[in-house]
Formats: C-alpha cells, sequence, structure tokens
C-alpha cells in the first residue's frame, strides 16, 4: 500500500504512519486533555472553534478523533466508504457510548460512483412480536401504571437493534476490505483502553444515577464507590472486544443468535430491582432484517438534488418539504452579511423564513409520518406531501412580517390519522465519509436517550430505548389513531437525516456528487439540517463554516430556538441585547437561547478532476467530532505525513 499524507483538524504532531495518528489526549500513556489545547475535544455544551478541513481523494468526518482515525485507516488500506463507517461504528460503540452503538440502529444513504446507485439502507429498530399499544402507557391492563422505573429505563423500550444487520448488507453491496479487519481498531481499543474524554465524562456524570441500576453500565462508568469515572482515567472494555471478535469471525449472525442474542434477551428480561421487563425474544432476534428502501430524492432552485431517508425516518421528508416550501422565497438576498469561520450572523428574515417552513413540515410530519410498512402516507409514496403545488400553497401560509406560531397539517382525502406529540431521539452520532472511488456514505446511528435504556449486556454493550420514539397514547383525543403507534414488528418514527446533495441535470437526473451532511439531535436533526444545506447551498458558505452557523430553527409550536452558545449570539438577558433574538421577536416568534448540542458532520466537493477531486470537511465545534483526509498536494510513494491545517 502506497504511503498517503493525512490532514487532520484535529491534531498537529508530526508521525510517520497512519497507524500513529492519535489525538492529544488518547489512548497513549501519558497523554491528557488539556483545555484549550489544539485540537483538544471540546467539553459539552461548549462551543469550540475548528478550522476547514480540505483534501484530495477522500475525508472522513466522525463523532470522535479516535473513530475517525479508524475510519482513515480504512480508505488507506484501499477500503470503501462503507468499510471505513463500519470501522468508525464499532469505536463509537466504545469511545462515544452515550450516542450509539452496536446495541442500536441507524440509516445509511450509500451512493456508489462506479454505477450512480444511490442505496437508502434501514437498520432501525423492531418492536417486538408480542408488543401491544399501551405497552409504553402502563404495565398491563390490570396494572395500568407506567413500566417501572419508567417507560425509558424499563425493558418495555428496548428495540431489537438494527445497526449490525444494517451494516453486513451494505459491505455485501459496497465493501472492499474483509469484514474481519473492519473490527481490529475497536477490538485493539477496547483491549488497550483509551482516556476518557470531557465529553463522555460529563455524560456519565449526568447519568449516573440512571447507570447506577444495572450491574454492568455500574461496573463500567462508575467506580466503586459510585462516583462517575473522569476525563482522562482509562476505560478499557474487554467484554466489548470479546463481542466484537464473534462478530468479526462470524458476522451479524453471531450477534442476532447464539450467546449474543441470549445475553441481549435475558437483559431485556431483567426484572431485578423491580425494573418491568420487557417482551423481546430470540425469534425477535433472529428474524430482524435490515432493508434497502427508495431515497427522497427532490430538486431544490433546479439546481441541485437533495437525497434523504424515507420513512420510517421523518428526516429526508420533513427535509425536502422544508426545501421545497424555502424555494418560494429568495434566501439569498438574506445571507450572512459578514460570514466569519463560524458561519457568521443569519439575518433575522432568513431565521423567521427557515423557521416558518420547518413549522409547515413538522405539522405534515406529526400527523402523517410513520413506519410505512404500516402506515401509508398520504397517497401511498411521498410525491403528494412534495408536490411542488402543495408546497406552494404551504409557503403561502407564511407572512414575511409575523411567525404564525403553530401551523395545521395538509388536508388529504382519505388521510384519517391522529396527531401525536413529538418524541425524539437524543443519543445519536453523524458520520459522512467519501473515498478515493467517489463513494460516499451519508450515515446517522442512535440508541436514542444518552446511554439508551440504560441497560448493558454482559457483551459490554449498551442497549437503545428506541421504542420510547413511538406514540406512549395509541388514540389521539378525537379517537383517531395515531400513525405513530406502537405495534408489532413496527420501526418507530425517526427524525434522523442522513443527507447527500447532487448536481441536478437539465432532464431532472442525477448528476456529480456536491455535498454529504446530517447530525444528531433528536427532533432538531431536522433543522439543523435544514441550516446547514441552506448555508452552503443558498448562503455560499464553506463545510466548516456551514456546520459551525448558528443553530437555529422550529417545530411546530410557538418557539424559535436560536443557540445560545455560538459566539455570533449574545444570550445574556434573554437575548435582549442580541439583534437577531429581538428581530424575531418582534415578528412574533418565542425565541429560546438554551445551548444547542448539534454534531453535524459536513462534506462539500469543490472542484478538481474525476481522479484528484477536492473536498471540504466541516466537524460541529459543539462536539468532539473531526474531519480527517488525504492531504492536497500528496504524491504517490512520499512518506506519510499528518498535519494540522
Amino acid at each position: 500500500m502506497a504511503a498517503l499524507s493525512l490532514l487532520v483538524g484535529c491534531v498537529n504532531p508530526l508521525v510517520a504512519d497512519v497507524g500513529a495518528c492519535r489525538a492529544p489526549w488518547s489512548e497513549q500513556a501519558g497523554d491528557a486533555w488539556q483545555p484549550g489545547a489544539l485540537g483538544a475535544p471540546e467539553i459539552a455544551t461548549v462551543y469550540a472553534p475548528k478550522a476547514l478541513v480540505s483534501g484530495r481523494l477522500d475525508l472522513v468526518v466522525a463523532a470522535h478523533p479516535l473513530a475517525a482515525r479508524a475510519g482513515f485507516e480504512m480508505l488507506a488500506r484501499g477500503g470503501s466508504a462503507v468499510d471505513a463507517a463500519i470501522a468508525v461504528q464499532m469505536v463509537l460503540t466504545l469511545v462515544e457510548p452515550q450516542s450509539s452503538g452496536i446495541g442500536g440502529g441507524a440509516f445509511m444513504l450509500h451512493y456508489r460512483a462506479a454505477d450512480g446507485r444511490l442505496i437508502a439502507y434501514d437498520g432501525r429498530e423492531t418492536a417486538p412480536a408480542a408488543a401491544t399499544a399501551n405497552d409504553l402507557r402502563w404495565v398491563s391492563e390490570a396494572e395500568r401504571h407506567l413500566p417501572l422505573p419508567s417507560a425509558r429505563a424499563s425493558g418495555r423500550s428496548i428495540g431489537t437493534p438494527g445497526v449490525l444487520r444494517m451494516l453486513e448488507l451494505a459491505h455485501r453491496e459496497g465493501g472492499r476490505l474483509p469484514w474481519a479487519a473492519l473490527f481490529e481498531p475497536a477490538i485493539r481499543m477496547a483491549d488497550e483502553g483509551f482516556r476518557i474524554s470531557p465529553r463522555l465524562a460529563s455524560s456519565i456524570a449526568a447519568s449516573a444515577s440512571e447507570l447506577q441500576r444495572d450491574r454492568e453500565a455500574r461496573a463500567h462508568f462508575l467506580q466503586a464507590d459510585g462516583s462517575p469515572k473522569p476525563v482522562g482515567m482509562m476505560l478499557r472494555s474487554p467484554a466489548l472486544a470479546q463481542s466484537l471478535r464473534a462478530i468479526a469471525a462470524g458476522g451479524a449472525d453471531a450477534f442476532y443468535r447464539g450467546a449474543i442474542a441470549a445475553d441481549i434477551v435475558d437483559e431485556i428480561a431483567d426484572t431485578s430491582g423491580g425494573i418491568t421487563a420487557g417482551k423481546t425474544t430470540l425469534a425477535d432476534l433472529a428474524s430482524y432484517r435490515a432493508l434497502r428502501r427508495e431515497p427522497i430524492c427532490s430538486a431544490y432552485r433546479e439546481i441541485y438534488l437533495v437525497c434523504g431517508m424515507p420513512p420510517p425516518s421523518s428526516g429526508g421528508l420533513a427535509v425536502a418539504q422544508a426545501l421545497g416550501i424555502l424555494e418560494a422565497f429568495d434566501l439569498a438576498a438574506h445571507k450572512p452579511a459578514a460570514p466569519d469561520a463560524d458561519g457568521g450572523r443569519p439575518g433575522v428574515m432568513g431565521v423567521h423564513l427557515v423557521a416558518e417552513a420547518e413549522r409547515l413540515a413538522f405539522a405534515d410530519r406529526d400527523r402523517y409520518v410513520a413506519d410505512t410498512d404500516f402506515v401509508p402516507l398520504p397517497g401511498g409514496s411521498p410525491a403528494r406531501l412534495l408536490d411542488p403545488a402543495y408546497l406552494r400553497q404551504r409557503a403561502a401560509l407564511i407572512d414575511p412580517a409575523r411567525s404564525m406560531g403553530r401551523a395545521q397539517p395538509g388536508a388529504f382525502d382519505g388521510a384519517t390519522h391522529g396527531r401525536a406529540a413529538s418524541v425524539d431521539e437524543r443519543g445519536t452520532t453523524q458520520l459522512s465519509i467519501v473515498d478515493r472511488y467517489g463513494d460516499v456514505v451519508s450515515m446517522t446511528s442512535s440508541i436514542e436517550g444518552a446511554f439508551g435504556s440504560f441497560h448493558m449486556t454482559r457483551g459490554g454493550f449498551l442497549l437503545n430505548n428506541q421504542l420510547t420514539d413511538f406514540a406512549a397514547v395509541p388514540l389521539d383525543a378525537q379517537g383517531r389513531a395515531v400513525a405513530n403507534r406502537l405495534q408489532p414488528g413496527k420501526r418507530p418514527r425517526s427524525s434522523m437525516a442522513p443527507t447527500l446533495v447532487f448536481r441536478r441535470r437539465s432532464d431532472g437526473s442525477r448528476g456529480a456528487f456536491v455535498m454529504a451532511t446530517g447530525s444528531p439531535g433528536g427532533a432538531a436533526i431536522i433543522p439543523y439540517v435544514v441550516k446547514t444545506l441552506v448555508g452552503v447551498l443558498d448562503w455560499g458558505l464553506d463545510a466548516q463554516q456551514a456546520s459551525a452557523l448558528v443553530d437555529f430553527g422550529a417545530f411546530n409550536t410557538p418557539a424559535t430556538f436560536v443557540g445560545g452558545e455560538h459566539p455570533n449570539v449574545d444570550a445574556r438577558d434573554d437575548g435582549r441585547h442580541d439583534a437577531l433574538i429581538e428581530g424575531l421577536r418582534a415578528r412574533g416568534h418565542r425565541v429560546q437561547t438554551a445551548a444547542q448540542s448539534s454534531g453535524i458532520a459536513t462534506i462539500v466537493r469543490r472542484g478538481g478532476s474525476d481522479e484528484r477531486p477536492l473536498y471540504e470537511g466541516g466537524a460541529d465545534p459543539r462536539r468532539e467530532g473531526v474531519a480527517i483526509g488525504t492531504a492536497i498536494g500528496t504524491t504517490v510513494g512520499q512518506p506519510a505525513r499528518l498535519s494540522s491545517p
């Protein structure tokens, strides 16, 4: 393998080989994280500016430096974007367990340059075959009280994990390296250990009382006296290493059948401490299938095709609706006046229009969108919700001078769904990857809440609480069935929105790759992705500026959020000194300035030849993510070199 030059937005030493690439606070003996040090990961909820990374051939943007490094290691071996995504996810299971892992689910968009194929992979969790509509609402018809200690922390919240089946399917169709090789970095790290980062330490501290309840979680995350393990402590996981070895050798079957599957079922059925058991069986695990679905692709300003995930994720459809509504307005006229490295300050009118479009999209989402294998969309496909004439009608409801506060869903003949309150993921991660072959992956992965259900298997991984993404009450106030109600085998509605953008040819077909993005953040994923797309496509921001740009947007409530953690937002005195916040309030918005915790990962192609394309990578300053790619000017055969832009 020819040596490659490595360009990373997180580190500054020069090293002699890719395998030696380490973050300044990594697992190396004696390393210690220093606040403010170059490339040190941000403390949770703290905004730490990051530089744009530009590179040739390939890029990995992932939520943790060690995971990004593992993904780049696969690319440097000649692996594909899918190979890199698998390596990244395995490491994230260890180093970012609060957000994702093999006990959860994921959605992936994969573009294959060789044949131009675009595939949406659905690895969303499923409800057990024995589930009933009220399982999250009460223990049983006879015991009409919440599952204990809560719906989330009971066994009832745990869906059959889907990420490994999904990754295996994607690898079968888009992998280049052997399956087992993709597990090597995570196995090595689980055996040798890594130093706990500030974000993980903060997350452990915030969830210490819940983690205390589970024996394996308590032993892994807490010290002997029950206190949370701190920043810089070495964390090893021989149990996870053993599980990963089994999966590396035996494929996903080693997870869904046999000892690991039995351990998962035992953990879900555990009633110690009065916990309400779940209903998952070995048959539920053995019968799980990842699915290929047709991506939702819609034109934007006649220049681009924006492609996202279809249901059971609502993300792709809601993003497409919001952008379709925004086509009625000249957003370019409202771009940040003087964009800086952090994206600048968005204008009042730009934020107002985007937030209103999102209210309209969320109104339809909350009424109509669920797992379409159980509940069809109006008209049986996304077409009616994305019809340009319909979206122009929705855009006409926007008053440039006044917020609508709360939008009503559109009316469709034959649609009788009840409306349910929004529920959303909180423990989620995003990775975006492009490889030297031109293949691209955008993948969002989740265990739902921070540390999922707080249930940890003896195999060293946490189990999700994704079933709480179902509506707990299956009927609305009018007695109509809620689309996103719990049903056996059903996949809960998600907000995850991995997104790929392409040039739109004159005949409407898909052209060259332009952009990959996505974010964690629960229902806020949709506004995070919309503002990033608008930032690049309408406002001309680079990948880092768009990822760093002030987080703003709305669900279908009178509240509009503006991220008060951003350096271009003055959140003092509830934002009374900030022109953006006060301008929105003057238009009737109820502005909330709580710090946002998006984790946007963006790649933008900026030119170059087909043989040597030029990419930009942007990692969200609000989390620990970094971009890693092959440096500009690399000559095959040069010594490998690690540098900071």
